[in-house]
């Protein structure tokens, strides 16, 4: 029988919270493939207009362990800067996930910097607890890599984003 395991990251940055969520989460389509083309080769919207239900494609660079994922767009509001959305096919699913949400959120920081929240609920398909804490562990160190990524991105090219 499955469960439902909650993991939370919060990272703080100098990078201004409207900047970090229109590159990060609003363009990540363009932006992730052009930051980490060893990771991701393309984003690709396969339904949708980019708002609520829009399901996208995402595939992987070759040679990785994932080709492919899809994720499904459940929330977009600019103007708390949050997104929130579902892996629904591929990705870390595999064996041991039925779907993977998450609700990630921009908010303001010291200095006119950002907290950047991710909220994920994994829905587990049985108990095999020490694999499935091994992925939410990658997934998490993932998420941060990326993370940083954009960071270091962003601080190396000022005048994009603004």
């Amino acid at each position: 029988m499955g469960s439902v395991i909650v993991d939370v990251l919060q990272i703080s940055s100098s990078i201004p919270p409207a900047r970090l969520f229109k590159s990060f989460i609003l363009d990540s389509d363009n932006l992730m493939p052009k930051v980490l083309p060893g990771f991701f080769k393309s984003f690709e919207t396969v339904q949708g207009d980019s708002g609520a239900g829009t399901v996208k494609l995402i595939t992987w660079a070759e040679g990785g362990q994932i080709k492919s994922a899809k994720h499904r767009t459940d929330e977009i509001d600019e103007a708390n800067r949050v997104f929130k959305y579902t892996l629904i096919e591929g990705g870390a699913l595999e064996d041991d996930f039925e779907l993977v949400s998450y609700d990630m959120k921009v908010e303001d920081g010291p200095d006119g910097g950002c907290v950047y929240k991710v909220t994920s609920k994994y829905h587990t398909k049985g108990d095999n607890q020490n694999v499935i804490q091994e992925k939410i562990k990658q997934g998490h160190e993932g998420a941060k890599a990326f993370f940083h990524a954009v960071e270091a991105y962003l601080q190396a090219n000022p005048n994009e984003y603004n």
